[in-house]
């Protein structure tokens, strides 16, 4: 076995304590704490991990990688493609008990929580986030800075587009397409595309706004 990397976690919110314990479940990660904000170094973080300063700070810390635990979307993206420029290298948290099937494709960034299921032929695209439970059937394209929420279910050869979000126990039936930075709400069922920018909510469900 290899050296453990050395994790700094961008972040300390709730989102960033699950990639926190995800950290800490996987084998070869040692997360060294939280940047965040206006964040004071050696300030008691959660998990027994500490704040280690605040944004302007990343560079002043020995690491060997780091991850944007940030729920919002747009925000994560920002985050995510200034720290790429900067040459960082953006690591994928993924729970040792998530589902993965050995030809899935998983980019730079990703959030892989506890429960969640890959299934063969699917693209994860770099700094995704799969939600606790979630579950991507096969052959199935999930762009990048997505966040599938907890236990939404994407059936086979479902494409969520970039920056997408498909809400908390949500289910998208085949080969549907969710559009650029389209919210999908909680517990709907998307029987038909979904265009780019578009809220859809209910079941079945219809856009309410953006389209």
């Amino acid at each position: 076995m290899g050296e453990e990397m050395n994790i700094v976690i961008i972040g300390s919110g709730g989102h960033a304590r699950v990639v926190a314990d995800i950290l800490l479940a996987m084998d070869g990660m040692n997360p060294l704490g939280f940047v965040s904000g206006d964040g004071e170094a050696g300030t008691p973080g959660p998990l027994g991990l500490s704040i280690l300063g605040d944004d302007g700070s990343l560079d002043s810390i020995e690491h060997d990688g780091v991850v944007v635990a940030i729920g919002d979307n747009a925000l994560r993206q920002r985050l995510f493609e200034q720290l790429c420029a900067a040459g960082e290298n953006l690591v994928a948290a993924v729970h040792p008990s998530a589902i993965i099937a050995a030809d899935v494709v998983v980019g730079k960034g990703c959030m892989i929580s506890a429960g969640s299921i890959v299934n063969t032929g699917s693209r994860i695209m770099d700094n995704t986030i799969l939600n606790t439970g979630s579950v991507v059937d096969h052959d199935s394209n999930v762009g990048p800075h997505a966040h599938i929420a907890p236990n939404a279910a994407l059936a086979g050869n479902v494409t969520v587009a970039e920056a997408a979000l498909v809400g908390i126990g949500a289910n998208v039936i085949p080969g549907r397409i969710i559009g650029k930075r389209a919210v999908v709400g909680a517990g709907a069922a998307v029987i038909r595309d979904i265009p780019e920018g578009a809220v859809a909510v209910g079941v079945p469900a219809r856009v309410v706004s953006g389209s």
